[in-house]
């Protein structure tokens, strides 16, 4: 499994129903509110061979209310 983080930033307003959207869907991991220029961070674990960028535009970014995301991919480094 592949290890990574999206930041999510919601329309005004939506941050609460994309969050309840992720939970409901029980992909993500972990998932945060959070201050700054993104509302959410989601942790999820995708599973080897799979492309991440498919993977989070099919699983995640089709959620009502996204407007921006970033994703952060973790590599084992020791």
């Amino acid at each position: 499994m592949k290890c990574v983080f999206v930041q999510i930033q919601c329309s005004p307003g939506k941050t609460y129903e994309v969050a309840d959207a992720i939970y409901q869907r029980e992909i993500a991991s972990e998932l945060y509110s959070t201050s700054g220029d993104y509302d959410l961070l989601a942790k999820f674990y995708i599973p080897e061979g799979d492309d991440i960028g498919k993977y989070v535009n099919d699983s995640i970014l089709d959620i009502p209310g996204i407007s921006r995301s970033l994703t952060t991919m973790t590599f084992q480094a020791f």
